[in-house]
């Protein structure tokens, strides 16, 4: 019987002991960088253990305004110190003396650390160059001045550049065929997402100190500094931004208490974006809920009346703007009396400084007769159709594009087209008419620039970290046909009666530095507050008049309707690039 006992026991203990073995072969030989369903990596796991690091750079590229300032990063000089000082005796006060700090401030610090950090009493301290400089001549084990990379919780047009995180299903899911570390970030909205694949780290910089078992420094071992193999990374994106006038921008729109919308603002040289603008701001507590993250310039809202500005296009090409025609404008659409407006008979012109619905609902019920795909072919031409954002094949990627943004439609099914009701509705961009803003804004460019269309740029180039140019993205034109110079010309002329005019609806803006040029919009969003019906309120347009500078969308959405209007908010950045432009040669800036 004892025999039998032995037997199974020494059976027990040889299964146990392959066992052990096996484990040791999987940790050791066969799964070292990638244990257990979590993918541990236990090589780098270990050396963690044996070592304390501070990270200087995380590795992933960042984001430029046109001028090469940074955008998303800041860099700081800063004193790094290491937790294992506490058992060493070095000489803490030469160092409190350089950075004027008690002795004592420096050594509770250093008391309660568990890992390296960057000196500060509460906020960091931001170190000299004269500072780093003594403080690395002491050659002091675990103190070290350097610059240190920071992201910023707060920065310019966090919409438009977007969010990044930790994570690993994205990750895995977006580049099954890299191997990233799990905690690398990843692009999730905005241009992190569409440049995440050229902003990837290709390895961090950070200093490194191997110590102990109880946490000491291992003096034979010297301080490594480790950054990625490849000194061209990490690139940076130069976007298309200036980020004097996006602040300028974002400061006015909280000014004007835009709660929801925003404003789009292009320079018509290069037809890129300077500024972007979107509220609701993010919600830094819940950073991926919709309200907030959504950039409002890249998605379909009901315009209203900037609509009126292709079917007075359509109209001028068919002929149908005859200067000696009347409208009736004391009724509606319907031709029932207007309870709200009595403009009287109206010429075309008028029509449109006004912004007659009948005038535009009758035109557009004419366009139809004479062809029903004419309405969306000249929202095409004037580029509010489809999307406008640049792009194009670069590389190994096809159809990169900048921005997602969405598609802009006229209308939501083909028997729209042939309902004199929904047509005339569609005229004054009302029914299923959805633009974004960026769309909108590209049209009045289109139209500033003579007819003449082009793709919205949100980057120019991608940089090396040495600011040499990887790759630049070139000005694209957008679609085959356009509207013609004549037609641009004649568009110019009524976008400026909009605001010369004395019963025009952006007469607001007469007096401005620079001469606008726009049209208004008011859309009823068919969504209420009690009684109280919320609308869109925009005025789009470009300016300076006689030589097109910039193209402007500004919009508020969901407002009452004796509220919200943008219109100041258009003049006052009016008022604020003629200031930027005319900086160290002006006087006193002519108000309106």
């Amino acid at each position: 019987m004892w025999r039998k006992r032995a037997v199974v026991l020494l059976s027990i203990c040889l299964c146990l002991i392959a066992l052990l073995i096996g484990r040791l072969v999987q940790i050791q030989l066969i799964a070292s960088s990638d244990f257990s369903k979590h993918h541990v990596n236990l090589l780098e796991a270990s050396v963690k253990q044996r070592s304390q690091e501070m990270i200087i750079d995380n590795g992933r590229g960042g984001f430029l305004d046109r001028n090469g300032e940074s955008l998303i990063h800041q860099r700081i000089p800063v004193l790094i110190l290491f937790p294992f000082l506490k058992n060493m005796d070095w000489d803490a006060e030469r160092v409190a003396q350089i950075i004027d700090v008690p002795t004592s401030t420096l050594l509770r610090k250093i008391e309660q650390a568990k890992e390296p950090f960057a000196f500060g009493n509460p906020k960091i301290m931001s170190l000299t160059n004269s500072q780093m400089e003594q403080i690395n001549k002491l050659e002091i084990p675990g103190v070290f001045a350097v610059e240190k990379k920071y992201a910023l919780t707060e920065y310019p047009a966090e919409q438009l550049i977007g969010i990044t995180g930790q994570n690993q299903t994205v990750l895995e899911k977006r580049y099954p065929d890299k191997e990233l570390p799990t905690d690398s970030l990843v692009g999730l909205t905005g241009l992190e997402k569409s440049f995440d694949e050229f902003l990837l780290p290709d390895g961090k910089s950070k200093l490194v100190y191997h110590v102990d078992g109880i946490g000491g420094p291992l003096f034979g071992i010297n301080v490594k500094y480790v950054e990625p193999a490849n000194p061209f990374y990490p690139v940076n994106v130069k976007t298309t931004l200036d980020k004097e006038i996006q602040l300028m921008a974002e400061s006015l729109v909280d000014q004007h208490k835009i709660e929801n919308g925003g404003l789009v603002l292009l320079d018509l040289e290069t037809n890129s974006i300077l500024a972007s603008v979107s509220r609701p701001y993010i919600n830094k507590d819940a950073p991926y809920s919709e309200a907030g993250i959504n950039n409002m310039m890249l998605k379909q809202q009901i315009p209203g009346s900037v609509f009126k500005t292709i079917i007075a296009a359509a109209a001028i090409e068919y002929d149908l703007d005859d200067p000696t025609r009347k409208f009736d404008c004391d009724k509606t659409i319907t031709g029932a009396p207007d309870q709200k407006y009595q403009h009287g008979m109206l010429s075309f012109t008028e029509s449109f400084a006004q912004s007659c619905n009948n005038t535009f609902g009758t035109l557009a019920k004419e366009l139809k007769e004479i062809d029903e795909n004419i309405i969306e072919d000249y929202a095409k031409r004037l580029s509010v159709v489809g999307q406008v954002g640049w792009e194009g094949d670069i590389y190994h990627f096809e159809n990169f594009r900048q921005m997602e943004e969405d598609n802009g439609r006229i209308f939501l099914d083909e028997s729209a087209k042939k309902d004199n009701n929904f047509v005339t509705m569609t005229g004054i961009g009302q029914h299923e008419v959805r633009l974004t803003p960026l769309a909108i804004a590209n049209m009045m460019a289109t139209i500033a620039r003579g007819g003449k269309s082009e793709m919205v740029r949100a980057a120019t180039e991608i940089d090396y970290k040495d600011g040499t140019s990887l790759l630049p993205f070139e000005n694209k034109p957008l679609g085959d046909e356009s509207i013609s110079p004549y037609t641009a010309m004649k568009l110019q002329k009524l976008l400026r009666e909009v605001v010369v005019s004395e019963k025009g609806t952006g007469r607001g803006l007469q007096g401005l530095p620079y001469e606008v040029a726009g049209k208004s919009g008011t859309a009823e969003t068919g969504r209420f507050e009690g009684e109280q019906q919320l609308l869109n309120k925009w005025f789009a347009g470009y300016f300076p008049f006689d030589n097109p500078k910039y193209a402007l969308v500004t919009v508020n959405l969901g407002v009452y309707d004796a509220e919200g209007s943008v219109t100041p908010l258009f003049a006052d950045l009016v008022k604020g690039l003629y200031e930027l432009d005319h900086k160290g040669n002006m006087g006193e800036v002519p108000t309106s």
